[in-house]
């Protein structure tokens, strides 16, 4: 038989295991284990050549000093110790080095480190070193071997059975809470933990705080005596004020804040908040009260930020959440004129903002950190109100990424039309305030 052939091919040129022995025909038949398959070749060979050596035949005798050597099979050493012939000492396997007995030790070390973390499911990897892969590539090679699979396989599967096993938790491959990566030639048990996702809206009440942190453009980071030591721009941000206590109560290690779009330093975000994921990286703690969570949270920052409907979600409403920075939004915004403004203008500005395409070149303020570009954006509505002789309130529904700021003051040109243009005076923006966002459900 073809198989049988082989297998007594492969062991009259390398030692193997079991495992290493079965893997190389993992792909027939069902139900086995490779340890299994690699125990029946070497059970056949054994029987086979325990016939050959009974009628006399000294290729038995050999082959079965290859099975008891090369092959580690008891049986054949045992047969030949009856037959009163001397049988080799055991070799180790050519292709693990003998590393498959260690996997108990393997997975004892990994549920220990799985002991410090929460977690619903799990994945196994496995690293090989270059060399050994390389030794296996050459063998499968010279043997021709078509029905086999990879040693990295085995191991990742041996062990993550064992691990499902003594947890009860399953094994899941596209998206497990954390992976267990195992370096069988080291010993190594590393554990990534994946991220958690928490998404929600938050409001700022005040002005003055960032939407994330702001490293010191001087020393960027390190401190210096510009950020008194601290490193930032300011003392505090949106992000920081939520990372706090989902990291306290999460045991992780860092966050990355994402948000659909963000206000100015000096813009409040009111209305319904606006929609943000955090990404909490390498977690030791999944399960958390997140009802708790947003009363700490908004106590901790009561006055300055508050945060609404957190609930866990997934990488893959990061994308949606960045889509919906193009969404509609409404602005309130204060505005100075340089001069008294006559009811027909304001009637004017409100006419010609509604309905309107802006051509809006990136901003000066901005140009520093972004493509400079020329932008149209849309504005659905403006509605205006005289507060004083010059000065008045602004509520514009338009497109996101409009640059509220600029298209009252222009820009020095940029922004085309602006407040400033259509009545041929100065105009400056006073206080910005974010109503609503207007998210579209997709």
């Amino acid at each position: 038989m073809e198989i049988i052939k082989k297998a007594q091919e492969m062991l009259e040129a390398h030692p193997l295991c079991d495992q290493c022995l079965g893997r190389q025909f993992a792909l027939l038949g069902y139900g086995l284990s490779d340890q299994k398959r690699g125990e029946t070749l070497k059970l056949l060979l054994t029987m086979k050549n325990h016939q050959l050596a009974l009628s006399g035949n000294k290729a038995g005798f050999s082959n079965l000093r290859i099975l008891a050597s090369n092959g580690s099979f008891d049986m054949a050493a045992e047969i030949l110790r009856n037959m009163r012939k001397r049988a080799r000492k055991k070799r180790e396997c050519y292709l693990c080095q003998g590393l498959f007995k260690s996997v108990d030790t393997l997975v004892e070390n990994a549920l220990e480190t799985l002991e410090d973390y929460e977690y619903a499911t799990f994945l196994v990897g496995v690293e090989l070193p270059t060399a050994v892969e390389e030794r296996e590539d050459e063998f499968k090679a010279s043997f021709e071997v078509g029905y086999g699979e990879s040693m990295r396989n085995e191991f990742s599967r041996d062990i993550g059975k064992k691990i499902a096993a003594a947890t009860k938790k399953p094994a899941e491959y596209k998206k497990p809470d954390v992976v267990v990566l195992v370096r069988p030639f080291t010993g190594e048990v590393i554990l990534q933990s994946n991220p958690l996702y928490v998404r929600g809206a938050y409001k700022k009440l005040v002005r003055g705080i960032p939407q994330s942190k702001w490293l010191c453009r001087s020393c960027r980071g390190e401190g210096c005596p510009k950020c008194d030591g601290t490193g930032k721009m300011y003392s505090e941000s949106v992000e920081e004020i939520i990372a706090g206590p989902l990291l306290e109560k999460t045991g992780g290690e860092d966050v990355a804040f994402h948000a659909a779009g963000r206000e100015d330093v000096d813009a409040q975000m009111l209305g319904t908040g606006r929609p943000f994921i955090m990404e909490i990286k390498r977690p030791r703690r999944r399960v958390i009260d997140l009802q708790s969570l947003t009363e700490i949270i908004n106590e901790q920052a009561r006055g300055k930020v508050e945060v609404l409907n957190l609930r866990f979600t997934s990488k893959d409403d990061i994308r949606r959440l960045k889509k919906a920075e193009a969404s509609k939004k409404i602005y309130k915004v204060l505005v100075d004129f340089d001069r008294d403004v006559s009811d027909e203008e304001l009637e004017t500005i409100k006419k010609t903002l509604a309905n309107a395409v802006i051509h809006q070149q990136t901003p000066l303020r901005v140009l520093h950190r972004r493509a400079d570009l020329v932008r149209e954006k849309y504005i659905y509505e403006t509605q205006i109100k005289r507060l004083a002789p010059n000065r008045a309130e602004m509520k514009i529904r338009c497109q996101g990424g409009l640059y509220i700021k600029e298209l009252i003051s222009g820009d020095e040109g940029r922004t085309v039309p602006s407040v400033a243009s259509i009545i041929n005076a100065e105009a400056k923006p006073l206080e910005l305030d974010v109503l609503k966002i207007i998210v579209e459900e997709s």
